[in-house]
């Protein structure tokens, strides 16, 4: 009889992967607002917008960015992957979080950070009103239960999205602490949410993005709850490994429950890892 309870606590605490029926959607910019000064966030509209799905909190889709002055191009899901016209420049593609979206309206928040000029940012910081962009995803979801004691939230500004979509979610009974390591105090977002929380902003402060150890030496520092947690950590990859292996090693979480991205590269322009 134990091991049958012992079996569906890890049943229940066991992340669900959802597939999604992979569509392209063509979408145009309803608005664009500054969050902070280097947080962006651009609402896209459009009927094609109808049927999409984004249940989990860490989802991504693709946005194809097109090449400067050309028009969108839609490229044709087949049995073989994208296929792109031969007779236009190909789009750069970069994942994203999807921050919200209204079904009500058709409409899709999205975040982003400006940070360079790749191509993502660079289009982002001249969206302007009425611009066309495909978006294609998600493909699937990563849906966590509710049944950890506690969860840990941690990453930098790329993973705000995220994080934030995480902490709107949580049912009031939720515990979660959250370390968020961004610019300076200017770059602090309001977050929502009815978990009990602990939100813990650490800043660089002139401190090299992707290049330094703020993440990884706060939550060494921190009293963590005790219980099982989940933790998911986003940031530049290498420190998101550096924290996934003092969780593991030094705090005895669970691996299986620790999900570590990353979320770009560093010295390389908008790149993603696969997550």
């Amino acid at each position: 009889m134990a091991r049958y309870f012992l079996t569906m606590i890890l049943i229940n605490r066991s992340p669900q992967r959802i597939r999604h029926e992979t569509r392209l959607r063509l979408l145009e910019v309803q608005a664009v607002k500054r969050i902070t000064p280097l947080m962006l966030r651009v609402t896209l509209a459009g009927d094609q917008l109808e049927g999409f799905i984004s249940p989990g909190y860490a989802d991504h889709i693709k946005i194809f960015f097109p090449q400067a002055g050309n028009d969108p191009v839609l490229p044709v899901l087949g049995p073989d992957g994208l296929a792109f016209p031969d007779d236009k420049p190909r789009p750069q593609m970069r994942d994203y979080t999807p921050r919200v979206f209204h079904a009500a309206t058709n409409t899709l928040e999205v975040d982003f950070v400006l940070h360079g000029d790749g191509p993502a940012s660079s289009w982002a910081a001249q969206a302007e009103v009425g611009e066309k962009i495909v978006i294609g995803g998600p493909r699937g979801s990563m849906i966590i239960p509710d049944a950890f004691d506690w969860y840990l939230l941690a990453g930098d500004e790329t993973a705000l999205p995220a994080i934030s979509r995480r902490l709107e979610e949580l049912p009031a009974t939720a515990r979660a602490v959250a370390v968020i390591e961004v610019a300076d105090k200017e770059e602090e977002q309001a977050l929502t949410t009815e978990a009990s929380a602990e939100i813990i902003w650490v800043h660089r402060n002139g401190a090299e993005a992707g290049n330094n150890d703020l993440l990884l030496r706060k939550i060494e520092a921190l009293n963590l709850p005790e219980g099982d947690c989940y933790a998911f950590i986003a940031s530049e990859s290498s420190i998101s490994k550096a924290v996934r292996n003092h969780l593991v090693d030094q705090r005895g979480f669970n691996g299986e429950w620790v999900k570590a991205a990353g979320y770009w590269l560093r010295g390389v322009a908008d790149a993603h890892e696969p997550h």
